[in-house]
């Protein structure tokens, strides 16, 4: 498959010291928040192959839909305007949502079409809406190009194949191999990259996903579902499905928002290693993370490795509540 070369590649994978001193396992994290700056995070990744396909078909808008605060549509932006592509935004809005800030901010710098919906209406019609634009742009002699949420299909998902090949590349390198591998599930085509990389290369690791929204039932048969789009752009006919591996039960209040518990782990993570998460998908993965290590269920691992998906703008959405966790 044609791939862009937008990345910052290959990101580095730091040891947290602070975390591999107070748990059992040594706690690393691949910081894929540094991919780019203004379209950081694992999105990025995903884009180089979706949009590889858009330009090879000639097409010039770029057309996705997301959250308010959606990481993936501000990379797309991003990544058309340094293309000098036009981007459409399908936006959907919580009630009493800060829209004037973070991700959306950026989205208005970066020149996209931003058309805001009510999340009711977003969520009953997302489809149908990226198909009234679809057909908008080819009315005005455009040629558009639809990206799924998160960039979450086959064509995104060979992006965290690569990914998977960089952490061998690593572990060559280094003589440090990481037999597990955590990862936030929001649309699936992060995990599901990962998942089949390390199918493909028989790599006999546990990509653990956490779920920071719907459920475990929901997100297994989602990824199935991207696994088959993928292997289509493949020479591979199936891979084992049976290691897929998803752990419920940190969504909390709901997709995009905030306990207080979880704010001040992440807090507490940045004061002792520099590192930043973000609210809505690390923060709620790292929060998993800490209390599973707390339960035990990870005491058979030596070496973890937290994938760090990035989303920093996300967190000036939340200054208010972060400052008084």
């Amino acid at each position: 498959m044609n791939k862009l070369h937008l990345a910052q590649l290959p990101t580095p994978i730091e040891k947290i010291g602070y975390l591999s001193n107070k748990y059992k396992p040594n706690i690393f994290v691949k910081r894929d928040d540094l991919t780019d700056s203004v379209a950081s995070g694992n999105k990025i990744r995903k884009l180089e192959y979706s949009v590889a396909e858009a330009l090879s078909l000639g097409c010039d808008t770029l057309i996705t839909n997301g959250g308010f605060q959606s990481n993936h549509c501000r990379s797309t932006a991003a990544v058309a305007a340094k293309l000098g592509l036009k981007c459409i935004l399908i936006l959907r809005k919580e009630p009493g949502e800060n829209i004037e800030t973070a991700n959306f901010l950026l989205d208005h710098m970066l020149g996209a079409d931003i058309r805001v919906k009510e999340h009711d209406d977003f969520q009953a019609h997302k489809d149908e809406m990226m198909q009234e634009v679809y057909q908008e742009v080819l009315d005005k002699g455009g040629k558009p190009y639809i990206i799924p949420m998160g960039a979450s299909n086959g064509i995104g998902t060979l992006g965290y194949i690569d990914a998977f090949d960089e952490i061998l590349e690593y572990e060559k390198k280094t003589g440090i191999v990481f037999d597990t591998i955590i990862d936030a599930v929001g649309s699936g085509g992060t995990y599901t990259g990962l998942y089949l990389g390390n199918e493909l290369r028989q790599a006999h690791k546990d990509i653990v996903g956490i779920n920071v929204c719907d459920d475990a039932d929901f997100f297994i048969k989602e990824i199935n579902s991207i696994i088959d789009d993928t292997l289509s752009h493949l020479d591979v006919k199936d891979v084992e499905r049976s290691h897929i591996h998803i752990i419920d039960g940190y969504v909390g209040r709901g997709y995009s928002l905030s306990r207080k518990k979880e704010l001040e782990a992440i807090s507490d993570l940045s004061r002792h290693s520099g590192i930043i998460l973000d609210p809505v998908y690390t923060g709620k993965a790292y929060y998993g993370l800490i209390h599973e290590l707390e339960k035990g269920t990870f005491d058979h691992a030596k070496n973890i490795l937290f994938m760090h998906t990035g989303g920093i703008y996300g967190l000036f959405s939340k200054s208010k509540e972060i400052i008084s966790a």
